[in-house]
């Protein structure tokens, strides 16, 4: 089965491991200072060299596992890594490691610690090290330690917990150009739950608290839909909306809720002249334990732990109603469910072999299914 979407002129984790504790940061001496005197501490100290170091300031804290020198690898290759949160994906982080050569990986987070590093440098493996930086205030978007990093790195993972502070501390900021430069360059980027939903054109940036579908759809104007743009210029993704642990967490009518208020942004509340044709944004959820990686021609394939799928959604039409205060009207919109052995590019937005395919509409603060047929 195939399924043709709608011409839209030109639309293009939290991690499960525990967290060893950092170590605090310290002076160290000039080699000639000191140095192993038996060969059991030769050893021992043989294995610390592969331990997360850890080094803490005010504004961040770091690890780095493997070797800290930059690796240089002989070939990167543009590519998207996007995670759904929940739980790690095995296939898509090997992938991921492909895309950036075996080279340096840095995983950027603004809480947590560093439960990235034994599971990407022993686990998945094959990477020369792993950097994670934990964003403690604003500060460190400009730290110049954390800049060279960024733009050593060969491959950069945006973990989860809170978009917000993401938001906050990087839109606008060095970090902001780093990892636009890092896309440019031709260099892989992917993120989980909130590393995810800041990875689109569009995004939720949860500024004011996060908001669930049954409240988003009962007033699409509630002081909790917070929508930006211009943050991460990632490739195939202008023109889209990403949204984390989709189905486990009832997602889908809060991005269609989205959907409809970007579409309508810079319009009257009451529509006019000026509102587009015809929609011009597509939705991307993605479940719990699942992942979609995005090749450099668009093609998307979808790697699940758990049987889970990335959803397509795509709106027919303009809303009927959107008024502040009341709820959100829409019809058409299509879902489909993307799997494994779908065949999806982001590019030309042709889908064959759908996992999942229905319409829904929204009417009276809640979804049910459309009669109309994709």
């Amino acid at each position: 089965m195939r399924y043709s979407l709608p011409d839209t002129s030109g639309v293009p984790s939290r991690r499960t491991h525990p967290a060893s504790v950092a170590t605090p940061a310290v002076a160290w001496q000039p080699a000639n200072h000191w140095r192993p005197r038996s060969a059991w501490a030769r050893f021992a100290l043989g294995v610390a060299l592969l331990a997360p170091i850890g080094l803490s300031a005010a504004d961040y804290q770091t690890w780095i596992t493997g070797n800290p020198d930059d690796a240089r690898p002989a070939a990167t290759r543009p590519g998207l890594f996007l995670s759904g949160g929940g739980g790690d994906v095995a296939a898509a982080w090997r992938w991921f490691v492909s895309c950036a050569g075996g080279g340096d990986i840095v995983v950027l987070r603004a809480s947590g610690g560093d439960g990235y590093q034994d599971y990407v440098f022993r686990e998945i493996g094959g990477v020369d090290s792993v950097q994670t930086i934990v964003f403690n205030q604003p500060a460190a978007a400009r730290d110049p330690q954390v800049l060279a990093a960024l733009a050593a790195a060969d491959g950069i993972f945006m973990a989860g917990g809170d978009q917000a502070k993401y938001i906050t501390f990087w839109r606008g900021t060095p970090v902001m150009d780093a990892l636009n430069a890092h896309l440019r360059a031709g260099k892989p980027l992917g993120g989980t739950s909130a590393g995810l939903a800041v990875m689109g054109g569009h995004y939720f940036s949860a500024l004011k608290d996060t908001i669930t579908s049954e409240a988003a759809l009962r007033d699409p104007f509630d002081e909790r839909v917070t929508l930006g743009q211009d943050f991460i210029a990632a490739p195939g993704l202008a023109r889209v909306i990403t949204d984390s642990h989709f189905m486990a967490r009832a997602r889908l009518g809060r991005l269609i809720t989205f959907l409809a208020r970007i579409e309508t942004s810079g319009v009257s509340e009451k529509f006019d002249s000026a509102r587009p044709a015809r929609p011009q944004i597509l939705g991307l959820g993605i479940d719990e334990t699942t992942a979609a990686c995005v090749e450099p021609d668009g093609s998307v394939q979808i790697h699940s732990e758990k049987k889970g799928l990335a959803w397509l959604v795509v709106p027919s039409q303009l809303p009927e109603k959107l008024v502040r205060g009341q709820p959100l009207a829409v019809r058409g919109v299509d879902v489909i469910g993307l799997g494994p052995e779908t065949r999806f590019n982001l590019l030309t937005l042709t889908v064959d072999r759908p996992a999942a395919l229905r319409r829904v509409r929204a009417e009276s603060g809640r979804l049910v299914e459309d009669p109309s047929r994709p």
